[in-house]
């Protein structure tokens, strides 16, 4: 009886030695309470930053028509024939007033330069005719655009200002870890300056909205409204511009993600400079390296870019890069992933010089590239698509079919008797990449036709749907030289 009196009290002291610590028991760990708990207020934070964050509207003039009905559909011959061709005559010769409406939309934005220099999306200013910024004292100004990029989603805007405006400053998106404080300031559903909080929830996303998706995902309440607004550290610094959310309601769901700060400092830098970006430019397209594809190559990882294609004459063909190289660094940063790389290339400046390790015939090689710029590289695209017929690659099916070249064929192991077209790229998801068909693969008949070329492709393949099949049998070479027969689906 003793001994259990002793054991409780025991046990008493120890509950409230714990308690008096802010101890809890959980796993067999001891943890603080004072770490599990949340900030204790952001008040004094948000106080200091709000001022800078706006309110952004927009309006345009939209072309809508007589804003009546649509015109019915009526039988050839019917007696209302002529009654309903005059009333809608009528109703489509109404005034320029009826037949255009003003849109309207909303966003956020925040100050970086207390010279007037507003930071938003694109999106909340694509195509408006007037911008107007909204502060918290109340007061307007109107904004012009000073360069915009939709791939990353970003605007910059001015407004001229009579005194110093208040503005934030950007801190290192590469500095936020999953489990940080975050918090968001915006202007959801117009409601005006709205402060939310949460942590950072996953890193480096990627939810296919661009080619550079590399967002900061939170579960601070970010809603329509907020895009463009600014998403702080605890220390008051802007580590991602508010851009997106995915919500079946349109409303918040703890799933909001922002364009991290590394990305958008040299995009606004370059739109603040030159009114336009100016990226650097490989010329490659490219695909992600599959597990069939890593094991079919003596991969032991599946990692890096495999060089699908190039464009003709640009920075990559000109230095000795080749199709069928799987790019596994550049410029000293590693790819693991082929998303990685059009990021990496983008950010580093037109004109430099730069080291690519590839992997070629199951050697590593080094060699050096100069970059051009992504946006003279477009307009060269462009203008190739003037190209005759005979030139322009062959997509089917999910495929990019190329020629059968010589030096094509001395990277593979096929046959000498082989012939056929080239498969120089396969989409990811495609009717060919679920049957296993790999880029550097030759598809040698269709239907049991024998092909030679892209041409030959596209043309049998117009036959057999002129035919009314539904599906193509296909002689496929594998880079190793493995010949399979696989059926296409072709609707």
């Amino acid at each position: 009886m003793k001994l259990g009196k002793t054991l409780c009290i025991g046990l008493l002291a120890l509950f409230v030695a714990a308690s008096t610590q802010n101890l809890w028991v959980q796993g067999g760990l001891v943890r603080s309470a004072h770490a599990a708990a949340g900030p204790a207020s952001v008040a004094d934070l948000a106080d200091s930053l709000i001022g800078a964050v706006v309110n952004i509207s927009t309006s345009q003039s939209v072309s809508g028509g007589s804003g009546g009905a649509p015109r019915p559909q009526v039988p050839e011959g019917s007696p209302f024939q002529d009654f309903f061709d005059e009333f809608f005559r009528q109703q489509e010769r109404g005034t320029p007033r009826q037949r255009n409406r003003r849109a309207q939309s909303l966003g956020s934005g925040f100050v970086i330069d207390p010279s007037g220099i507003v930071i938003t999306n694109n999106h909340v200013i694509a195509d408006a005719d007037e911008i107007r910024v909204e502060f918290t004292d109340g007061s307007e100004l109107t904004a012009e655009v000073i360069g915009t990029d939709p791939k990353t989603d970003i605007a910059v805007l001015k407004v001229d200002s009579e005194k110093p405006l208040q503005a934030v400053p950007f801190g290192r998106s590469a500095s936020a870890r999953v489990g940080d404080w975050v918090m968001a300031i915006g202007n959801p559903f117009g409601q005006g300056s709205s402060v939310s909080l949460g942590i950072v929830s996953a890193i480096n996303r990627d939810i296919r909205s661009g080619p550079y998706d590399a967002f900061i995902q939170t579960d601070a309440a970010i809603n329509r409204g907020n895009s463009g607004g600014p998403l702080f550290n605890m220390d008051g610094e802007v580590i991602g511009i508010n851009t997106a959310i995915i919500s079946p309601s349109g409303g918040s769901i703890g799933l909001g993600f922002s364009v991290p700060s590394d990305l958008a400092v040299n995009v606004i830098q370059q739109l603040r400079e030159f009114g336009e970006t100016r990226r650097g430019w490989l010329g490659v397209s490219i695909q992600p390296v599959t597990d069939d594809i890593a094991e079919s190559l003596g991969m032991s990882l599946a990692r890096g870019a495999l060089v699908a294609g190039m464009t003709p004459k640009g920075p990559a063909e000109n230095s000795g890069i080749e199709t069928g190289d799987v790019i596994l660094r550049f410029d000293g940063k590693g790819i693991n992933q082929m998303r990685d790389l059009p990021r990496i290339v983008a950010e580093t400046p037109v004109g430099k010089t730069v080291d690519v390790v590839v992997r070629r015939k199951g050697k590593r090689q080094t060699i050096s590239v100069t970059l051009g710029r992504l946006e003279d590289g477009e307009k060269q695209i462009a203008g190739n698509q003037g190209e005759t017929d005979e030139d322009k690659p062959v997509v089917a099916l999910g495929m990019t079919f190329g020629e059968l070249t010589d030096e094509a064929r001395a990277g593979l192991k096929i046959g000498d008797d082989v012939e056929g077209a080239l498969v120089v790229a396969v989409e990811a998801g495609s009717v060919a990449a679920e049957k296993g068909i790999v880029a550097n693969s030759v598809i040698s008949e269709i239907g049991q036709e024998a092909v030679s070329s892209p041409a030959d492709v596209e043309k049998r393949l117009d036959a057999l749907k002129k035919e009314g099949r539904t599906k193509a049998l296909m002689l496929v070479a594998a880079p190793d030289g493995q010949l399979s027969f696989v059926v296409l689906s072709l609707e």
